[in-house]
């Protein structure tokens, strides 16, 4: 576990992190809510009805929302579980949508202990790496609605 927070006293803890999310006015304008962030920092969930603000002209999901809910996880996740020992951005990113989204759409965010491990190696090895994941956007059946490939940039300070 890292030794990183806003006080420097160890991570941020979860539910301080979710409700600081949760409240962060981009967040909060366009419905998107994260759920919940498990205490280890190694899972997420997020979540966004549809409104009337992030719908379309067709009335389903608008894209650029469907992206927003799933944009800064990763980075944000790697930087409590690794601390302020490194340098950690969102590099790339690609969407690609499956089905239209109509109503409560959610994703679940998962950085697995060895995945933890392999970047940690990776830096060691060759002083940077880049973590690619994919997280998928469901609708309240679980069929996917669209799947974004996140590439987060990662290296020592």
């Amino acid at each position: 576990m890292s030794k990183f927070s806003l006080t420097g006293k160890g991570p941020l803890p979860p539910h301080l992190f979710q409700l600081g999310l949760n409240l962060w006015p981009p967040y909060l304008a366009s419905g998107v809510h994260v759920d919940y962030i498990a205490r280890d920092y190694l899972s997420l969930h997020v979540s966004m009805d549809l409104h009337w603000f992030n719908r379309n002209y067709v009335g389903t999901h608008f894209g650029g929302s469907l992206y927003a809910m799933t944009d800064p996880f990763y980075m944000l996740m790697l930087i409590q579980l690794l601390g302020k020992g490194y340098i950690v951005w969102d590099k790339a990113a690609r969407i690609r949508f499956r089905r239209p989204g109509k109503g409560k759409v959610s994703a679940l965010f998962l950085i697995t202990p060895s995945e933890l491990e392999q970047i940690k190696t990776e830096i060691a090895t060759h002083g940077k790496t880049d973590f690619v994941k994919t997280v998928q956007v469901k609708d309240a059946a679980g069929q996917v609605v669209a799947e974004v490939e996140k590439v987060v940039y990662l290296r020592k300070k």
